[in-house]
């Protein structure tokens, strides 16, 4: 009995290992995360902020075969927090209960996500802290789970990609072209081409195509010095976090493209071309081609122009 006591106290993690089954699960695990909201069914909670403190344990299957430091083969610690921020900024709920169920069914839509224990608790309603902890398997939300994922899917955010040529990275007025682009309502994704400096040759398919991506990807450092806003980014997970969180992206290439099951047809060198199939693969709401022109199939508007037009009427 004292043991049981114990455990019903004790962090998540604890009892997720109390409670696991004969399978091995991976574990990853958020503590002591606080956030204020306003949240509560009583008069005096409304129209006030209070502390919130979330533990969260998520377990995952394990990964067949090695992670190779990668972190889009993993479930990202953000998508916990994102969840939590999420469900607190959907609308203003009376009870920790249902704060709870919502994040959890949340994180259960992650691929990796097998069961997750969810800790809210309020920290400023007394002495102590008063809270609710549930468990939650992705079992437990049935059908309501895939309709949720069509859901999100829906609400993903459809980036505006900007590619740059050289003469545009160096130009003047590249700080002003990066102000109006951040204006707009879009996430924006940079994207550049080759420098003018030479590039060297091997006289090798692959090799040549490694180099020629890697080229890219100095070109994307020389415009992130210009423009200390523009961060260079080449896994998904970043992109999708960055484009959440408002971060102006330079798009780094080289992992996209090798890791792809259905990559471009086109070489590294035909750089609007590539531009063009990252803003199919991240279904960009427009493809801007600045200072080159654009005659390639993107499956999304694409507009041409030169460095010193307007880049909108509006």
């Amino acid at each position: 009995m004292a043991d049981e006591i114990r455990l019903a106290f004790a962090h998540p993690s604890e009892r997720a290992i109390a409670t696991a089954g004969e399978d091995p699960r991976d574990r990853i695990s958020l503590r002591d995360h606080i956030v204020e909201a306003e949240i509560g069914a009583f008069q005096a909670e409304r129209g006030t902020t209070q502390r919130l403190r979330f533990n969260v344990v998520v377990e995952v299957v394990p990964m067949t075969g090695t992670i190779e430091d990668d972190v889009d083969r993993i479930l990202s610690y953000d998508r916990v927090t994102e969840a939590i921020a999420h469900e607190l900024a959907a609308e203003r709920l009376n009870l920790l209960e249902t704060l709870a169920e919502r994040i959890a069914e949340r994180i259960l839509l992650e691929p990796q996500a097998a069961r997750t224990f969810v800790r809210v608790e309020k920290l400023d309603r007394g002495p102590g802290a008063l809270g609710v902890e549930i468990m939650r398997t992705r079992h437990d939300f049935g059908d309501h789970l895939n309709a949720l994922a069509e859901e999100l899917a829906q609400e993903q955010p459809h980036p505006r990609v900007a590619y740059l040529s050289n003469d545009a990275i160096a130009h003047e007025g590249l700080s002003a072209w990066i102000d109006v682009l951040a204006e707009r309502r879009a996430p924006v994704i940079l994207c550049v081409g080759q420098p003018d400096l030479a590039v060297p040759q091997t006289g090798h398919t692959m090799t040549q195509r490694r180099i020629d991506l890697l080229s890219i990807e100095q070109n994307g450092w020389t415009l992130a010095a210009r423009d200390h806003r523009c961060k260079v980014v080449g896994t998904r997970t970043e992109l999708d976090w960055a484009m959440k969180n408002g971060q102006i992206c330079v798009w780094a290439p080289s992992k996209m493209v090798l890791d792809a099951t259905q990559g471009p047809k086109v070489q590294p060198r035909d750089s609007v071309a590539l531009a063009a199939w990252f803003a199919g693969e991240m279904e960009a709401c427009e493809l801007l081609v600045i200072g080159e022109d654009c005659s390639e199939e993107a499956g999304v508007p694409m507009r041409s122009l030169a460095p010193g037009e307007a880049l909108f009427s509006d």
